[in-house]
């Protein structure tokens, strides 16, 4: 039985494997935070199962795949009273395919969590086919919770992380990367990468000089005014600015060890318009050591 939804709840994938669990009970603590439903999410579909299978077959298996989401909820529902008994749960199953529901149902959430890969994910993958296409496609901010190794639980201390590249697209990364430092009483620490390596590679074969000390002192200035208005919003944010002469992503996790969070808009400046995630949000998905937040601009 679907129950009435709020349309806005923290939305969690459920789909029985133990990072989904850990999701769930990631997801359970956001949404105490947040003052909203955590809203369990199953969708299952009936797989192609050929011409000789009979219908009543299908039906049976179909009615399976529905019971076993059913268990998985109440698994899930369980797991979420326990991480924060105060929480206000839905719970919602569907037919249909997991990655397309989840798309569906952002349009409504403030935010879908995920586990970094479930049930049908092949041995040795790191991120999920489903939680990939999600944070591409997303309508809302897509969490992938992760610890160390995919499987492990996330870390529950640390600062929240932000990458800042001074885009629209960052912009929206950093409105939640502050809400989320101010939520958990932590620390931000504000990473802007102001050079590519290949870039730097590049420009040392043209026959000019570059004042690398006056771009760092403009890159730094870029950061220090995109964080003032944000800083007056938090006054009671802790925020650490670091500005980086390096590659995005090996900016962000060598600054993100230790980090609880690390958030990161869905596309950078640099990345054509159109395409679902930029570089570095699905290397940040692939490899960081903790939840990974990908923001889009409403």
């Amino acid at each position: 039985m679907v129950e009435t939804k709020a349309r806005q709840a923290v939305v969690v994938g459920v789909d029985g494997s133990e990072p989904a669990l850990h999701a769930t009970r990631w997801a359970a603590r956001e949404a105490v935070r947040r003052h909203v439903p955590l809203h369990l999410f199953n969708a299952c579909v009936l797989p192609a199962l050929g011409p000789h299978v009979a219908g009543s077959a299908e039906a049976g298996i179909l009615e399976a795949l529905i019971e076993q989401g059913h268990r998985w909820l109440r698994q899930a529902r369980a797991e979420a009273w326990e991480a924060d008994g105060g929480v206000e749960l839905q719970t919602e199953l569907r037919v249909g395919p997991a990655a397309g529901e989840l798309i569906d149902e952002s349009a409504h959430a403030l935010m879908v969590v995920l586990g970094s890969r479930g049930l049908g994910g092949f041995r040795g993958m790191l991120v999920g086919s489903v939680s990939s296409a999600v944070a591409a496609h997303g309508h809302s901010p897509v969490v992938v919770v992760r610890g160390r190794m995919p499987a492990d639980p996330p870390p529950e201390s640390g600062p929240v992380v932000v990458g800042v590249d001074g885009s629209e697209v960052s912009e929206a990364a950093v409105a939640f990367a502050f809400e989320e430092a101010a939520l958990r009483a932590v620390p931000l620490v504000a990473v802007h990468t102001w050079v590519d390596v290949s870039v730097a590679e590049t420009w040392s074969a043209l026959p000019f000089d570059v004042d690398w000390e006056a771009v760092e002192q403009d890159e730094r200035r870029l950061l220090a005014e995109r964080m003032a208005g944000w800083r007056e919003k938090y006054p009671d944010v802790e925020v650490r600015q670091e500005v980086v002469r390096d590659r995005p992503v090996r900016g962000l996790l060598a600054r993100a060890e230790g980090a609880q969070l690390i958030v990161v808009g869905s596309r950078g400046r640099h990345v054509l318009s159109g395409m679902g995630l930029g570089s570095t949000s699905q290397a940040l998905l692939h490899h960081s050591e903790c939840p990974v937040a990908v923001v889009r601009p409403s």
